[in-house]
């Protein structure tokens, strides 16, 4: 248990390290879903990891010493005492960022979903008075409709094949539920935080996913790539990082992959990270093997 428990935190640093080579390397679409599958894992595994390490206390409590000194066992003592209080402490604060994400969610998605009530529900697209320019695709649920919002000076600034490009990629968010993905390793990163490089890599790429699907929906990628452009500068200043938004970060980079072409989909490194996000989970279950065996007093 000493090693085994603790390999989901260090696996957790080998994909955080990991994931911008994926991001670079791999198709979008196979590269987001392999990241956040991988990051879901792990991020399980490391709190399961420090659920065990605070159980260890378990053999400090009084009436569990004296049970045992009666039966004539001695309790082992997998880890410092030390180690498993700060897994306590961790453990709490992985409670407190989580409870934060999903109350952050739950908000920016009421309040999207609030600018378009009131519109028929076959209304796909809703326009809403604004200088700003902004796009955003807005996920069902509830008995709400799939939307896409999108200010009036959002339109203004694209021509009509931009516009075009704009309402696919947005489609495309909406089509292949990013929403779920982003929000699945939103949460994998507040459960735990050495993934936020793994977070940052999935939400490029469901926006590169998005720009792929809306080049092929309007079979042109110069055209594509110049509404990119021409979203982002008119956009002016960095978008909500909780929205599904045509103008989001790394639009540069967004932009050179367009004019490069389809990346390959590269499956050796997609199946080595879905291997690298199973690893955690493994030595999870071995450390909890080795602690049920500790705490019955079995030999090992």
């Amino acid at each position: 248990m000493k090693i085994d428990v603790y390999l989901p935190l260090l696996l957790s640093l080998l994909l955080a390290a990991l994931s911008p080579l994926v991001g670079r390397r791999v198709a979008p679409a196979l590269a987001a879903r392999v990241l956040t599958v991988s990051a879901v894992f792990t991020a399980a595994a490391t709190v399961w990891s420090l659920v065990l390490l605070a159980i260890t206390l378990v053999g400090q409590v009084p009436p569990v010493a004296a049970d045992a000194r009666e039966d004539g066992h001695r309790l082992p003592d997998p880890v410092p005492e030390a180690i498993a209080v700060a897994a306590i402490l961790a453990l709490a604060g992985v409670a407190l960022r989580v409870y934060r994400a999903v109350r952050t969610e739950r908000v920016t998605r009421r309040t999207l979903r609030a600018l378009c009530a009131g519109q028929p529900p076959d209304t796909e697209l809703v326009v809403a008075a604004s200088p700003v320019p902004r796009a955003f695709a807005i996920p069902g649920g509830g008995g709400a409709p799939d939307r896409i919002l999108v200010t009036s000076a959002m339109l203004s600034a694209l021509e009509p094949a931009e516009r075009r490009v704009l309402l696919a990629h947005e489609r495309a968010h909406l089509t292949h539920r990013h929403a779920l993905l982003s929000t699945a390793v939103a949460l994998a990163t507040a459960a735990d935080p050495l993934l936020a490089p793994v977070r940052s890599t999935v939400t490029f790429l469901v926006e590169r996913w998005a720009d792929e699907r809306a080049a092929d929906a309007v079979g042109d990628r110069g055209t594509t790539a110049r509404a990119l452009a021409r979203a982002a500068l008119s956009a002016g200043r960095r978008a909500p990082v909780c929205a599904l938004t045509f103008t989001d970060r790394a639009v540069t980079r967004r932009i050179a992959a367009l004019q490069a072409g389809p990346p390959p989909h590269l499956w050796p490194l997609a199946a080595t990270t879905l291997a690298l996000g199973a690893l955690p989970a493994l030595g999870a279950a071995d450390a909890t093997g080795d602690l049920l065996r500790l705490l019955g007093h079995a030999p090992v």
